[in-house]
């Protein structure tokens, strides 16, 4: 039975003074709490009771403790410390990158002057051993270095791959908490119809930790638990339920590891990588997506091309043995992967052969759908260009690869191709013997000294040989049979087969500068000749002191050999397209430093306004002890003053 009158209204009064000194107490005790909000006492005036002099109060009940909650400000600060989380993990992680290609030690460029200074020595002397010696130790130093540095990448993206699987373990565990969190919340809720502030706070103080790791989306259901949700909308938790995410070797791709989503009936879904943003496992995905695919890509780039132009002009030459120049570096190839998940048999491979092939890769990765039919499409990751071959992969190379594929595959399946992930890793020397350096050209051109016209000849290069001569077999037999140039007029000349003195080709046509070839070689022709005028090509008979070819590699060191785009002309040299490369991890480096910096300070803002919305303040806390001490003690007055009435009123009845 309620205690009415004044004794009530003092009861009443002494209550509410103490939850308030309780709740006081409590924020003073977590004001070094993380996540804790400050709680605030809710009263409202009892229910006045009619007399005849009006409406007298009858005290004063607590409604409720609440939280001093903003949903709308705790949401700003997710967003901002999820965003400043990724940025400083992504900063973090680019610095390893940054730190190795811009140590001028440490970088490829010093390896490829070394090398090519080598070679230019060789071309020099080209009969001295110590000078063949010292290019063929420069090209092993520089294939080294090409190796060395892809496996830093390789660590690295090994040591991202754990720090992600690391943050997945995080997110699950959040996951798990939140879940059991909901759970007591609505059973609290449900049984006293009040809010549990403390388990509030901790599920947020949750979400929080949630969304540094990856960024969250949060509805909050009608009986006040919380689903969440990932990725393209994948359920993190519903209810009391929590779900998981792991990491697998990827379908397409062996050579990379994938985030998964388990479901219900375990069976497993690949995510979409770039959709998990935000947070640290955001920045740990667009890093080694991004940068870290970009750097292994664009390092094998610069060791394929190097290494196929330097092939492709050594073996047009001729060694000190006489034979044609073999294959001097180990040339890379590039990789495709056969989609684990693919129902057909077909294999795909890709090559990469001409200088104009080495020219043309992008750097970029690839992914080859088979249609049915005949018809295939490429997509280009980089940029998600289309290529649609409708008659079956094409003879022609794009961006430089030239495809081909066995029967067996069935509409559906796909193909991963990187093109130069592993031109890095796959640098090596193929040549031992410094004799077998192929410095020399197989051919020499010369002008007769007869000739009235100031015509002049190249000295010629060596297409690519046909007929084997038996005596050296890496050489074409024609390439030794020796052939006269002899021109019939100003405008035309004939081929004639110097020994046999058989005419080869008759009434060409002369044209300033133009190939001009035969028997595996071809050489061109410039200024005025006159009728009579006469040239030869025939065999390199003095090797030893030929070093033409060392030459024209060496050359390869400063043309323009890579980023030829869309049919264009290369644009780049090998030191340039690295440097370009450097410059561009040294600009989006920098990038990262100012913008992580920029929002780390703006999350910090956020969370002081956050702070000064629901944080605690111990000097109004300390006020508020003084305020609801002082009622506490006014109701216990009122009470003893009501007591004393009571005594006074019994001490009549009894006279």
């Amino acid at each position: 039975m309620a205690v009415s009158g004044v004794m009530g209204i003092s009861i009443s009064a002494l209550n509410a003074a103490q939850v308030g000194l309780q709740t006081t107490g409590h924020n003073i005790a977590n004001a070094n709490t993380p996540g804790y909000s400050r709680q605030e006492v809710e009263m409202s005036s009892r229910k006045p009771q009619y007399s005849g002099a009006g409406y007298l109060g009858q005290g004063v009940d607590v409604s409720t403790v609440k939280r001093a909650y903003s949903e709308f400000i705790n949401g700003q600060v997710l967003s901002e410390q999820g965003q400043a989380a990724m940025l400083n993990t992504y900063y973090a992680q680019i610095q390893q990158i940054d730190n190795v290609v811009a140590d001028p030690n440490a970088g490829i460029s010093p390896a490829i002057q070394e090398f090519f200074s080598a070679v230019n020595n060789v071309s020099a002397s080209p009969e001295s051993q110590p000078a063949r010696q010292a290019m063929l130790n420069s090209a092993g130093a520089l294939a080294a270095r090409f190796r060395s540095l892809s496996q830093r990448f390789i660590d690295v993206n090994s040591t991202v791959n754990n720090q992600i699987a690391n943050s997945i373990t995080q997110v699950n565990s959040y996951a798990k908490q939140i879940a059991a969190l909901n759970q007591n919340i609505v059973m609290q809720t449900a049984a006293s119809g009040q809010p549990p502030n403390d388990l509030l706070d901790q599920r947020d103080q949750l979400v929080a930790k949630l969304n540094t790791e990856v960024r969250a989306t949060i509805v909050r259901q009608s009986d006040g638990a919380y689903n969440v949700f990932v990725g393209t909308g994948q359920s993190l938790v519903v209810g009391s339920n929590a779900y998981s995410l792991a990491m697998v070797q990827s379908p397409s791709d062996p050579s990379r590891q994938d985030i998964v989503y388990n479901n219900i009936d375990g069976s497993k879904t690949v995510l979409q990588q770039s959709s998990l943003q935000g947070g640290n496992l955001g920045g740990f995905l667009t890093f080694r997506d991004t940068t870290l695919a970009n750097a292994q890509n664009s390092l094998g780039r610069v060791a394929m091309g190097l290494a196929g132009l330097v092939n492709y002009q050594h073996q047009g030459g001729q060694d000190l043995n006489g034979d044609m120049g073999g294959a001097f570096f180990g040339a890379p190839q590039p990789a495709v992967y056969s989609n684990t998940m693919n129902k057909g048999s077909g294999v795909v491979t890709a090559t990469v052969d001409t200088p104009e092939d080495f020219a043309a890769l992008t750097g970029d990765d690839y992914r080859l759908r088979f249609d049915g039919g005949t018809r295939y499409t490429l997509v280009r990751l980089s940029d998600n260009k289309e290529t649609i071959f409708e008659n079956g992969l094409p003879d022609t190379p794009v961006d430089g690869l030239r495809l081909s594929t066995t029967p067996g595959a069935l509409p559906g399946d796909t193909y991963a191709i990187r093109p130069t992930i592993n031109g890095a890793r796959d640098m090596s020397v193929q040549v031992a013997d410094p004799s077998k350096i192929a410095a020399g050209l197989p051919i020499r051109t010369n002008a007769s000294f007869s000739n009235r016209g100031n015509a002049k000849i190249a000295d010629g290069a060596v297409v690519t040989p046909t007929h084997p001569d038996p005596e050296h077999p890496s050489a074409d037999v024609n390439l030794r049979n020796p052939v006269t140039i002899k021109f019939t007029s100003p405008t035309t000349f004939d081929v004639v087969d110097t020994k046999a003195g058989v005419s080869l080709a008759t009434g060409m046509q002369y044209t300033e500068g133009a190939d001009i070839s035969f028997n595996g070689w071809k050489t061109q022709i410039t200024g005025m000749p006159q009728e009579g005028d006469t040239f030869s090509v025939g065999p390199n008979s003095n090797a030893t002191a030929d070093g033409r070819n060392a030459l024209a590699i060496a050359d390869l060191q400063t043309k323009n050999t890579l980023g030829a785009k869309e049919g264009g002309q290369p644009n780049a040299t090998f030191q340039g397209a690295y440097a370009q490369w450097v410059s561009d991890v040294g600009n989006k480096t920098r990038e990262l430093q100012v913008t992580s910096t920029a929002q780390t300070s703006m999350a910090e803002q956020s969370v002081a306004i956050q702070q000064s919305y629901s944080g605690v303040n111990l000097d109004e806390e300390a006020a508020n002890l003084m305020r609801y001490q002082r009622a506490y003690q006014a109701a216990g007055k009122a009470m003893q003053i009501s007591n004393v009435l009571f005594d006074t009123l019994l001490d009549m009845a009894n006279r």
